[in-house]
């Protein structure tokens, strides 16, 4: 039963023009701005987190203790007010602590919103498309491969 509908929903996909993260083609265009290694050192406790985005749309988290991965979905554009919308799930998990001293289950959803600086080397994480609501900056690491 769960085979067939994902074969639907990876012909709806391919028909709509977008492919599901992790079945095999790019989820995102070759030059968005989000594919890469990002860090950030979170002010309160100097801990460090690093995001691995591969253009499949999937990604790798190391955040203290705690390793993830995730599927997710990014818009292609940015909204009127700058904003790319983010949306992820996390989809393996080892059993460790994250920076914030918590362990985040598989399954668990996150939506956000990022904002990039004008060189795409740096953006900020958004809880709405208001900078009131973000965290950041996250920086660009060069040569970390993905």
């Amino acid at each position: 039963m769960h085979s067939g509908l994902s074969a639907m929903l990876t012909t709806a996909a391919l028909l709509a023009g977008t492919a599901l993260p992790g079945h095999g083609q790019p989820a995102l265009r070759a030059d968005h701005p989000l594919i890469g290694t990002w860090d950030i050192v979170l002010p309160d406790t100097g801990c460090r987190e690093v995001y691995r985005i591969r253009a499949d749309g999937t990604m790798l988290v190391t955040s203290a203790q705690q390793i993830s991965e995730a599927a997710f979905t990014v818009s292609d554009r940015p909204s009127a007010r700058g904003f790319y919308k983010w949306m992820d799930r996390i989809t393996r998990i080892n059993s460790q602590k994250d920076c914030s001293g918590t362990q985040s289950p598989v399954g668990d959803e996150a939506v956000n919103y990022l904002l990039f600086h004008p060189s795409g080397n740096a953006f900020l994480m958004c809880e709405r498309e208001d900078r009131s609501t973000c965290v950041g900056p996250f920086n660009r690491l060069r040569d970390a491969g993905v």
